[in-house]
């Protein structure tokens, strides 16, 4: 295996973001050259991951081919990075603690690459998302969700009159579906790879690559912790002594309550309440910050505030909560809001204030892994801890926890610890969904964030009533907003706010990570009837008055 190491160049000559894409892939083709990249056009810098053969003057001479200027400034061997290397005991080349999605993706990746593998799995295997999160969770919005549409939707001018909903049907129907998804999805798929074991059992870290399972000693020769995340509640006075529900346990209950609080309006108690409102429980949302979903843009936020409460759902922001107490069986909460002490009651509580990573009682920091303030596993660009031995991926992280982030992050995790080639972990392109309805699916920068990093911005701004699909579907819900940098005309952050904005946001992704520009999205040609032709609306809203245009005009 050819030894490989990190180089950084500084480059003269970007003005815009497409520049930093030239400079990129004039390195990618450099023979020898396994990655480059260009953290932004401003920052006057390439990182590049290469074999040790690759010269300064290749690589200086292929920005210059380019178009650019650009000199070396270090070279080092890559981290954790050697010629060859056997198995650290003879066992395993890999061994990823956590069998949910970043330990699945680990592991498989490490098969695919010849080595044996082995998942550790202290609880059920699946981890978060199947088991307890993404799976469930969504099976039951999308219950409560046909079960609105059917009672409240008008199509066509004719109501339809839904009938009451078998609530212990739905938890069924929602617990079988998960027991399919564990089976086919992580069971009958660690079958299909005989080159990985599976290991039940709780491991703890001994040291540099020592590991321990019920009493027994491993030395593999890498390590990758991918325990995930739990529910955490902040603390409160009360609290613990009253008892309260998480996103996991409001997913088990076997009876209706007639009354809820929901503590924290970021996705999960923004899903949860929406889908126990539309079951026929009163909610109340109380959000310690001054808005619902307080990192989307405000817009969009402000939008979805108003739906929920045409919904009959109880919105109170910047309370701060200050005592919980059970009295005859009913929660009763007590806080202020600006000053003024406000006290709600419920026959439920459901506290989603965040996850935090389970590191406890681990060995981490004993064997040389750093902790950041959350318990969070803090890595390098390519995922590495302090401990050279030892890699982290998925929410153990603290980071975009998304099950699609930890499945991308674990996959790089492995290739980086087995084979050392350096790939750098890059989410700053990410799709972030909250499957409320409508949905909020967002990418890149708001324009807030946009203005604070010294972007000259414009914006536009789609109500989805002008979408002929919106309009067709009778329902027209929602906005989409985007920001464009104005200097480069590219896309820095799109904001849907719509029935099925997941399906729509995937399109602004794929132009914010390839640097298209803003004209390019005018010029290409949108299906029409439907929703993700109001992305290029938008575009067009940014120089026409939409509402004058006519349909498949553009």
């Amino acid at each position: 295996m050819a030894e490989m190491e990190q180089l950084e160049l500084n480059v003269q000559g970007m003005t815009c973001q497409s520049c930093a894409r030239h400079v990129e892939k004039a390195l990618e083709k450099v023979e020898g050259v396994r990655e480059a990249r260009v953290p932004g056009w401003e920052s006057g810098r390439a990182k590049v991951t290469a074999e040790s053969k690759v010269s300064d003057e290749e690589l200086a001479t292929a920005v210059r081919n380019a178009g650019y200027r650009a000199h070396i400034e270090r070279r080092r061997p890559l981290e954790g990075h050697s010629a060859g290397h056997g198995r650290g005991d003879g066992g395993y080349d890999l061994m990823v603690i956590g069998g949910g999605s970043a330990g699945f993706a680990a592991a498989i990746k490490g098969a695919e690459l010849g080595y044996k593998v082995a998942i550790v799995e202290a609880a059920t295997i699946g981890g978060t998302c199947v088991n307890i999160g993404c799976v469930p969770s969504k099976a039951l919005i999308r219950s409560l969700e046909a079960h609105h549409q059917a009672g409240q939707q008008r199509f066509r001018g004719v109501h339809t009159t839904a009938g009451q909903i078998n609530w212990p049907e739905v938890i069924d129907d929602k617990d079988k579906l998960v027991d399919e998804l564990r089976q086919s999805k992580y069971v009958d798929v660690l079958a299909a790879y005989p080159e990985v074991t599976y290991i039940e059992g709780r491991a703890r870290l001994t040291g540099k690559n020592g590991v321990e399972i019920n009493g027994k000693a491993y030395a593999p020769f890498r390590i990758i912790i991918a325990t995930g995340a739990q529910p955490w509640a902040a603390p409160i006075p009360g609290l613990t002594d009253a008892g309260y529900l998480t996103s996991t346990t409001a997913l088990e209950l076997k009876e209706l309550p007639k009354s809820m609080i929901v503590l924290g309006a970021n996705a999960v108690g923004l899903e949860l309440a929406q889908t126990y409102a539309r079951a026929g429980t009163y909610v109340t949302i109380l959000e310690l910050l001054p808005r619902i979903a307080p990192f989307e843009d405000e817009e969009i936020s402000i939008a979805l505030n108003g739906y929920l409460e045409d919904e009959g759902i109880r919105i109170v922001t910047n309370f701060q909560a200050s005592q919980v107490a059970k009295q005859e069986g009913r929660y009763v909460l007590t806080g202020t809001q600006e000053g003024v002490e406000l006290t709600f009651d419920a026959e439920q509580l459901l506290v989603a204030t965040g996850r935090r990573p389970n590191t406890a009682d681990m060995g981490l920091e004993e064997a040389g892994v750093s902790l950041g303030s959350r318990g969070e596993v803090l890595v390098s660009e390519t995922l590495r801890t302090n401990n050279p031995f030892v890699y982290a991926a998925g929410d153990v992280t603290g980071e975009d926890m998304f099950v699609y982030v930890a499945a991308y992050a674990g996959g790089i995790a492995a290739e980086n610890a087995l084979n050392g080639i350096g790939v750098l972990y890059d989410a700053s392109y990410i799709a972030r969904v909250t499957f409320t309805d409508p949905q909020i699916a967002s990418a890149g920068l708001t324009e807030t964030q946009a203005r604070e990093q010294g972007y000259e911005v414009k914006v536009s701004t789609l109500p989805m009533e002008y979408v002929p699909r919106a309009l067709a579907a009778r329902d027209t819900r929602g906005l989409i907003k985007l920001v464009v940098d104005e200097t480069t005309d590219l896309l820095l952050g799109a904001h849907v706010l719509a029935p099925e904005g997941s399906e729509i946001i995937q399109t602004a992704v794929m132009a914010i990570r390839f640097g298209l520009t803003v004209s390019q999205l005018r010029k290409t040609m949108f299906p029409y009837l439907t929703n993700v032709e109001g992305l290029k609306l938008a575009v067009l809203g940014l120089e026409k008055d939409v509402a004058m245009l006519s349909c498949c005009a553009g």
